[in-house]
Order: C-alpha cells, then structure tokens, then sequence
C-alpha cells in the first residue's frame, strides 16, 4: 500500500472532486465516520455542513483540509469492507479517528485505490498538528497495516511514482493474440494517466507505439460533434484494424470530455520539463553525431523517442518528442524554431564533422522521395523524415474523410493549373 496526504485550505473543493466521481458513476461513498447519516442518506451539502460545524469553531486555522489516498497493488482483490476497515485503522493510527472523514472508492483508474477527505481542526476548536504527517506518522502507519492485512509490499516512492500505476509491462497489443479488450484498456488506462499530452494527435504519437490509436469518428457525425471516441488496435500505417472499444466502455471511462480536461492540465503539468528535452537535444548535438541516423539512436538511448507526423497523403510536416523520462510529449514547434524537423536538420547540417555525409544524405533523401511511410513509428529513420520540404506545422487531426476532401481539391488543382 502507498499512501500519499495532501493538505489544503479547500475543503469544499475536495469534496466537490469526490462527490462528483460519484456522480459520474467512478466513485462510491463507503464510509461516513463520525457523521451524522449514512454516506447515501446525505447528499453534498449535508456532508459540506457536518465539516464546516468543525472548520468553524477555528476560523484562524486556513490550512484545514487533509485529502488522502490510499492506493493498492494492481493485482490485489479487496471487497469494500476490508478496504473500510483498512481506512478506519489508518485513520486511527494517524491520530484522526475521532475526526469526521469521508472514504471513497475510486474506480478511474486500474489499480484499488481510497480517497478520504477530513479537517484537522477538532470539535473543541484546537488544531490537529499535520507537519511532516506524511512523513511521519502516515509512513508508520502505512508499514504496519501493509503487515496487519498482508498487503502486497509498496516500493520506493520514485519506483511507485513511476510503474505502480502500469496495469503490465506495455508492450505492443497483438491483435487477434490477446484479449482485445482488456488489451487495449491496459495500455490506454496507463498512458492517459501517466503521460502529458495536450492534444489527440500527441497521444496518437504515443498509442502507435503500441498499435493503438484513439479515433473521434467521421468530421461531421453524431459521434464526432458529440465527442464520442473509439480505441482500437492500428497496422502498421496506422489503420484501424479489428472491432473498436467505446471509451465509455473502458474502466475509467478515458472518454473526450476526461481526455480534454487532461490537455488543459498538462499543459501547466509538462512546462517544467521543457527546457531538460531542449539540454537533451542540444547535448546530442555537441557530440556532433556522424549522420541524422546516429542522432535518432542517441536521443533513442536517452529515453527520447522522435515521431514523424505525417498528413492526409502521407507527407511529414513535423516531428513530435516523446520524452519517457518525464512522460511529456511536445511538438517539435512547442520547444522552438531549432528543434522542429527543419530546425534539426539545418542544425545537423551545420556540424562540420557532417560534410562528409551530405552526398550520402541526398542519396537517401532521393530513394524516399515520393514514397509513403509508416506514421509515427518509434523506429522510424531520421532520413525518411526529412525526405521532403517540411511544410508548416499543423495540430489538428486528420480525418478520413478530411484526406479524402484534400485530395479530391489537389486534383481539382491540377487540372485547372495551365
């Protein structure tokens, strides 16, 4: 078990998060301790009320809140009274068990995890000491109901932080090799709780790498204008292939609405790590690599992965960094004119050492000239992406339907132009 603790001067906020999983049917209320009804008996307000009649007798204390949770192993099996008595006695081992609190279970997400929300300030009006909490007592607390209910063992905080939440090992789904459902729920549950991307075509970057892609449908359709959204294994080219799976479908409902609510927050989320994928590239740079192959394979061997992002006709337009070091996607055009395709390539093109490699270079760019390739795979040639002008850069997903429309116009172009 891992617990974490947060406190904050947000009561109402907190509860409002919790209540509102309720009502999108991600949520259950489990337990009411120390207030008056039962968790289906009240409703937002009548619990808002029980905490503020504590929150109340102090109003000097701002930092009144404390939001927990409680988060299991993947594989473990716990039945709500157990994850009940769990809370009660972790509650009672921090020093809150006369303290009235709220434990949720959540269900968006593909591990068991708790939620408790409780106010530090006690009925007499004195204050609840919660520095280092987290530290302390919550750590002490943790141990010894991991051994008191046999829990699967917690990791470190940073091993937790960065695999305890993967439903497996991701690899790439197999169609027609394994269960197409749960497949792909793994895989999605995963990247969309983990990663920060800021638009459907970032995380399409990220889902080909497993033969996945997220599908809003036909421009124009009922399913597209009311933000519906399918996932389903892709070939090779990115092709849909086998039976879709609704979003709404899958354990924790990863739908439009939840995935739009994720582009606004990762883009303040993945800020702080820009400027450590811009060293990175600039350090591959310096060691001024023999041609654009070796620059792939270097910024490959640092935990970076450089996708194409093609068009309708399968012409690249740009190139999109996924960095798994700190689980941030960006556009090349996010970090800046230098790390776009042709920024790159002009930069590589600089480096002295390379003279000797750009007739080789227009070799290659010669072969690929005219021919479609594989969009957005991980293994994809530095060479292939270059192979033509890079136009500007463009966010917005392309349809179906849409490529057809910018076909069907580049002929019409054609046979008007004298």
């Amino acid at each position: 078990m891992v617990a974490r603790v947060i406190s904050g001067k947000d009561l109402r906020g907190a509860l409002s998060y919790n209540e509102h999983k309720v009502k999108e049917g991600i949520a259950e209320c489990l337990l009411a301790s120390n207030f008056h009804g039962k968790p289906g008996q009240m409703n937002f307000h009548d619990k808002l009320i029980q905490f503020q009649y504590f929150t109340d007798k102090n109003k000097k204390v701002k930092t009144n809140t404390l939001h927990i949770s409680l988060n299991f192993d993947i594989g473990e099996k716990i039945g709500k009274e157990k994850l009940c008595e769990i809370a009660v006695t972790y509650m009672d081992k921090i020093g809150f068990g006369d303290q009235p609190y709220l434990v949720y279970e959540h269900q968006d997400s593909a591990h068991p995890h708790l939620h408790i929300i409780t106010t530090n300030v006690r009925k007499d009006g004195k204050r609840i000491d919660i520095h280092n909490i987290g530290r302390n007592q919550s750590e002490q607390a943790r141990k010894e109901i991991g051994k008191e209910f046999n829990l699967v063992k917690a990791e470190s905080k940073k091993k937790h932080q960065e695999e305890y939440l993967k439903p497996i090992d991701l690899k790439k789904a197999e169609y027609g090799k394994t269960e197409t459902k749960r497949s792909i729920s793994n895989i999605v549950n995963t990247i969309t709780r983990n990663y920060k991307f800021t638009s459907l075509p970032e995380l399409n970057a990220i889902f080909k790498q497993y033969n996945i892609i997220a599908d809003r449908g036909k421009e124009g359709s009922k399913m597209h204008e009311k933000k519906g959204l399918l996932y389903s294994f892709a070939d090779e080219r990115g092709n849909r292939i086998g039976v879709p799976i609704k979003a709404s479908s899958i354990y924790g409902k990863p739908t439009m609405a939840f995935l739009e609510k994720q582009f606004q927050l990762n883009k303040a989320l993945r800020t702080p790590h820009k400027e450590k994928l811009k060293a990175s590239i600039d350090s591959i740079l310096k060691t001024h690599p023999t041609n654009a192959q070796t620059f792939r394979k270097s910024l490959n061997k640092s935990g970076v992965d450089m996708i194409a992002r093609t068009n309708a006709e399968g012409r690249i337009y740009g190139i999109t960094y996924i960095d798994h070091r700190t689980k941030c996607v960006f556009n090349g055009s996010d970090l800046g004119k230098p790390y776009t395709a042709k920024g790159i390539l002009d930069r590589l093109s600089q480096i002295e050492q390379l003279q000797s490699f750009r007739p080789g270079y227009s070799e290659v760019k010669k072969e690929w000239e005219g021919k479609e390739f594989s969009q957005g795979k991980p293994d994809l040639q530095i060479e292939k992406l270059f192979n033509d002008l890079i136009q500007p850069e463009q966010q917005e997903f392309v349809s179906p339907e849409t490529a057809m429309k910018l076909k069907k116009k580049k002929k019409r172009r054609k046979g008007l132009s004298p």
